[in-house]
């Protein structure tokens, strides 16, 4: 029994159960799910993300609805092959691409997922994040993908389109990275649609001007194309040996171009210079895949977030498992052990 509202009680508490419990073979029955949120169970999202998942280990599922607070999920083995889904609003689909890569990247052959939904939304990965920043960061420790961006997709009316393929994992791999790393350049890319070129523009060299004052060199792109719905937003990301940084703010009618590409350089920035190796955003996904390698993982990261203390909360309902965490001078080290 799994209690959804526990701690910070989200939708992420459902999708990782599911696929947590696939991954472990174990029945799981979650209640309370979104319990204290303004529309408590299930969103599009999470019902898409489940179903997914239940299609793709035959699971036998009871109370999987929209608006469901509770959820019962009995897996079976994975089945390779190609499924496809449309989650029906600008929900989030590097969200159901998480929960569905987590549950079945155990597979014996290659997996095909291809979603429509929302690529770039509010309180979700944005695409560019998914794939230049989390999908790197577990391909260090043995998990092979390809993702492919066929449209992007804003919110209200979503209409994005991409594929994850997943393809068996020969060996999984600690991960190790308890030493600041040299961060010395900073990459990313500018979305936008249905919206002036000079906005792209202008969050770029916004951007770029906060990275020369802390000396990091910029490689940044503008990507625009049409879209059932207007919408704009940056990564940034930045690689330096065993890592990977990121950050990812999303543009918002009443704030200037300038400001959005000011604020994702400085959060950026900020990451960097707390001596962390993994943003506080990628260790939420990135745990759940360090305690099945063979040895004990170590990274620091800037702050502990009420979402990763629920995730590891919910890992240890499912795993043997300890964490160990110390804080530093500035970052805060974590032991998978």
């Amino acid at each position: 029994m799994i209690d959804g509202s526990y701690g910070e009680g989200g939708g992420q508490i459902a999708r990782t159960a599911v696929a947590l419990s696939v991954l472990t073979k174990q029945p799981i029955r979650i209640t309370n799910i979104r319990a204290h949120r303004p529309i408590p169970g299930l969103r599009p999202q999470h019902y898409t993300a489940i179903s997914c998942i239940q299609a793709m280990c035959d699971a036998e599922v009871d109370g999987l609805s929209v608006n469901s607070t509770s959820l019962t999920f009995i897996p079976h083995d994975i089945k390779p092959g190609t499924y496809s889904f449309e989650i029906g609003t600008a929900g989030s689909m590097t969200l159901v691409f998480q929960a569905c890569l987590l549950s079945a990247f155990h597979t014996i052959a290659p997996l095909n997922i291809r979603l429509r939904g929302g690529t770039d939304v509010r309180w979700a990965p944005s695409w560019d994040y998914f794939t230049h920043v989390f999908l790197p960061l577990i391909s260090r420790i043995g998990i092979k993908t390809e993702a492919q961006l066929i449209k992007r997709g804003y919110y209200p009316t979503g209409g994005g389109e991409a594929v994850l393929t997943i393809h068996p994992v020969e060996q999984l791999f600690s991960f190790h990275a308890d030493e600041p790393q040299n961060f010395s350049d900073m990459n990313g890319i500018i979305h936008l649609a249905n919206l002036p070129d000079h906005i792209g523009a202008r969050m770029k060299h916004a951007a770029i001007k906060i990275a020369m004052k802390h000396n990091l060199r910029s490689v940044l792109r503008v990507d625009a194309a049409p879209s059932s719905s207007s919408g704009t937003g940056i990564t940034l990301w930045s690689a330096s040996g065993p890592t990977i940084l990121g950050s990812t703010i999303l543009g918002e009618k009443n704030i200037s171009a300038e400001a959005v590409g000011e604020d994702a350089a400085y959060q950026l920035i900020q990451e960097i210079t707390s001596g962390a190796t993994v943003d506080r955003y990628a260790i939420d996904q990135l745990i759940s895949y360090l305690v099945l390698a063979p040895k004990e993982s170590v990274c620091l990261i800037r702050e502990l977030s009420n979402h990763t203390k629920t995730n590891m909360w919910l890992i240890k309902q499912f795993f043997h498992v300890d964490f160990e965490v110390t804080q530093q001078q500035y970052a805060i080290r974590i032991v998978v052990k």
